[in-house]
């Protein structure tokens, strides 16, 4: 008895002095970024986000993360060799680098205007899908996927006087989450946590005839078994039942980096969603569409993408009964 209540203490005590710890990592962290921040709003724009691409080429391999972009790239790529893997991944550190310094200036990057006689920054296509969705009074879902500056389409859709909600997940340090949270709030209307109940909270948007903005290349725990660049792994189902209980439209919407620190915004033309016998919306093979739709994206640019997210591990259950078929083949 006595044993057992020193054991539950300690652990209490472990557990509270590693939240401690964890707190005390987290504003750490969250002061030099923020004191990276301040450097970086003393540089004009250019030279600020060439400066982060520059610094993330050469920490990038040395991060533990890097590992496991060069192993997805080796899987996604085998017929490349390795120094074009490492420049992928060199692009990939830059890229997000990028991404990271562009937050301290999403006001003066983007300087798209439709009035406009000289090209700017940022150039978009898809201008009539743009306008058309806007102006109808339906429901629309939008997704996307972590390519190039994906922060800049809700910024683009508000500009076009769409009514968007976007989903995104907030980052685990609560110190930088209220920093992004308010930069993103300044510039892009409405946003939605991801947490749980966020599925119910779009259900209602588009039950009211709102759109939302969804990314969709994440790993989702328990989610429908797909594939992404001939690979297994899981994805979410909630856009495919969604568009398929609304019985909405379903636009890609992507950015690409272009040279010069300039940005091309997409709506790509609504899909043709994949139907049952009933004629109901298909919620498997729309959410392996989506992945494709992704794919094909990711293969124009692979340097865009974050190649160290960990998108092709299974959930525990799935993966043993994968290794227990693999083990059974190979018998």
């Amino acid at each position: 008895m006595l044993g057992n209540a020193f054991r539950k203490l300690r652990r209490d005590l472990a557990f509270r002095h590693g939240r401690r710890l964890r707190q005390l990592n987290y504003w750490l962290l969250a002061r030099a970024a923020m004191t990276m921040i301040w450097v970086l709003r003393l540089l004009p724009v250019d030279r600020a986000l060439n400066f982060a691409d520059r610094a993330a080429r050469r920490i990038g391999p040395w991060v533990g993360r890097h590992n496991v972009a060069v192993a997805n790239l080796r899987k996604a790529y085998p017929q490349k060799s390795d120094k074009e893997i490492q420049a992928i991944a060199s692009d990939m550190w830059g890229n997000m680098a990028r991404l990271a310094a562009e937050y301290v200036f999403l006001d003066a990057l983007f300087d798209y205007d439709p009035k406009a006689t000289k090209p700017g920054r940022v150039e978009v296509r898809g201008v009539d899908h743009f306008v058309e969705i806007a102006g109808e009074q339906k429901p629309h879902i939008i997704f996307t996927g972590h390519l190039g500056n994906f922060e800049l389409l809700p910024v683009a859709a508000a500009t076009f006087g769409m009514n968007i909600t976007a989903l995104f997940r907030p980052p685990n340090n609560p110190y930088l989450a209220d920093y992004i949270l308010s930069t993103r709030r300044s510039t892009m209307g409405s946003l939605l946590p991801s947490s749980a109940g966020a599925s119910f909270a779009l259900a209602a948007i588009l039950e009211n005839g709102g759109n939302i903005g969804v990314l969709v290349d994440q790993k989702f725990s328990g989610g429908l078994e797909t594939t992404f660049f001939g690979r297994p792994c899981e994805s979410n189902r909630v856009l495919g039942t969604l568009a398929r209980h609304y019985d909405c439209d379903v636009y890609p919407a992507r950015c690409m980096r272009l040279p010069g620190n300039r940005f091309r915004l997409e709506i790509e033309d609504k899909l043709t969603l994949p139907r049952t016998a009933d004629g109901s919306v298909d919620v498997r093979a729309t959410t392996q569409l989506l992945n494709d739709v992704v794919e094909r994206w990711v293969r124009e640019d692979p340097g865009q993408w974050m190649w160290f997210h960990k998108r092709w591990e299974m959930s525990g259950r799935r993966k043993r009964r994968r290794h227990a078929r693999q083990r059974g083949e190979a018998a």
